[in-house]
């Protein structure tokens, strides 16, 4: 079974930073396309950043030059470097991997930006 598990939300004032991470487990973690969405009170889930290899990033506009995504293939994880935090970021944060030609999601963490 696959298995994903985020970490490292929390409170932090407006230009702040946080990093979540995220383990996967259940696959092969090198083949999958890894990402990283949110979620606000009252909207839609959208997409924050993906990795589809090593070499492959995507960004959703509102956070380039602000948050990097990474993988470490050897440790099963994937991060999001979060820099300049904004109100507006704030969000219950997914990790997510698409497995053959499905979506596997992790459960969340919950980052505040306080204006």
């Amino acid at each position: 079974q696959v298995q994903l598990v985020e970490s490292g939300g929390g409170l932090v004032q407006t230009g702040g930073s946080l990093r979540l991470s995220c383990v996967c487990s259940g696959s092969i973690f090198s083949r999958n396309t890894m990402g990283w969405y949110r979620q606000a009170p009252g909207k839609l889930r959208e997409l924050v950043a993906t990795m589809p290899s090593a070499a492959d990033t995507n960004y959703a506009d509102s956070v380039k030059g602000r948050f990097t995504i990474s993988r470490d293939n050897a440790k099963n994880m994937v991060y999001l470097q979060m820099n300049s935090l904004k109100p507006e970021d704030t969000a219950v944060y997914y990790c997510a991997a698409r497995i053959a030609g499905y979506d596997y999601w992790g459960q969340g963490t919950q980052v505040t930006v306080s204006s």
